[in-house]
């Protein structure tokens, strides 16, 4: 998933330990043969070339999970998450990589392939099919906290409960160190001349997912763009600003902290507030000023600290 992957557990001798990480570490390995769009004999990809004919693929338990959750999120989002948005993506992988905005022509192109509307699930055959020429499904929103879930399912069923898995700003915990109360995690700061510091939260049997354009970003005509791409515009987002998400399960925190990016603190924190036992930060920078806001469960998590403006 481009990405390195880190285990912390306690274990009651190193050899449980290296065996248990070892099998969390292959189910991660084998989601990434699953729903990498990099690789090109991924069942993802397999699907996506599948765009514009009609077919309706049957798909693995795994793709099948993810896909479903995925939908129903960009519904509840009205397409703000839409893991359709793949051929826009690519546009702008290589915008980035060139500094220049794609073409108008193969932006609108691209643009006619997305949608989540476009796809439609089967539950009956677990299948699915994708109706426009061009589609390409890009999961990167939302399969990396599905893999960091199943890798602590992995953890789990070898009887280790207390452990962390962790992968690019994303994390997901099961129970608490020995002795401790959570996992103490710092939720890290606006990268901004006189962003307020990093604060720190403590969780137990839940996710966190950040995101943003702290680490990958491009600057392209004098302007800021993020590497998170606006379903809507086909664009990168040129709001500097860092969400997190702390819910259930790292699948959910993965959708809507993408989610909140493109939809700003008012409407993002609204369908957070919608999902059971889910919170959000939002550290943003329209302007010169900087803006901190919170959903108001996101205040159970924290440590002692100064608070944010709650929405």
């Amino acid at each position: 998933m481009g990405m390195p992957f880190r285990i912390v557990l306690y274990a009651p001798n190193p050899a449980a330990a290296q065996a248990a990480a070892k099998a969390a570490f292959n189910r991660i390995a084998a989601l990434n043969a699953l729903l990498s769009d990099y690789e090109d004999d991924s069942e993802l990809s397999k699907l996506s070339r599948t765009a514009g004919t009609g077919r309706f693929v049957p798909l693995s338990q795994d793709l099948w999970r993810v896909l479903t959750r995925a939908q129903a999120i960009a519904r509840r989002s009205d397409g703000a998450f839409d893991v359709t948005v793949g051929p826009c993506v690519q546009l702008w992988r290589r915008a980035r990589r060139q500094r220049a905005l794609p073409e108008p022509t193969r932006l609108a192109d691209a643009r006619k392939a997305v949608g989540y509307k476009h796809l439609t699930l089967d539950p009956r055959t677990r299948s699915a099919r994708l109706h426009a020429p061009g589609m390409r499904l890009d999961l990167g929103g939302i399969a990396k906290g599905y893999a960091l879930d199943e890798a602590l399912a992995v953890l789990r069923t070898r009887g280790l409960s207390s452990a962390l898995v962790a992968a690019g700003g994303d994390l997901v915990v099961g129970n608490p160190p020995p002795g401790k109360k959570g996992w103490r995690i710092e939720v890290a700061p606006l990268d901004a001349p006189g962003a307020p510091p990093a604060r720190h939260v403590l969780l137990r049997n839940q996710a966190l997912a950040t995101s943003g354009d702290l680490y990958q970003r491009v600057e392209i005509d004098g302007r800021r763009y993020s590497h998170i791409v606006d379903p809507h515009t086909g664009i990168g987002l040129t709001d500097h600003a860092l969400v997190t998400v702390i819910a259930d399960d790292g699948m959910t925190a993965d959708a809507l902290a993408t989610a909140v990016s493109v939809l700003g603190p008012a409407s993002g924190f609204r369908l957070v507030d919608k999902e059971r036992h889910a919170a959000a930060l939002m550290a943003r920078q329209p302007e010169n000023a900087i803006e901190l806001s919170e959903t108001r469960a996101f205040r159970r998590f924290l440590e002692a600290g100064p608070r944010a403006t709650s929405q």
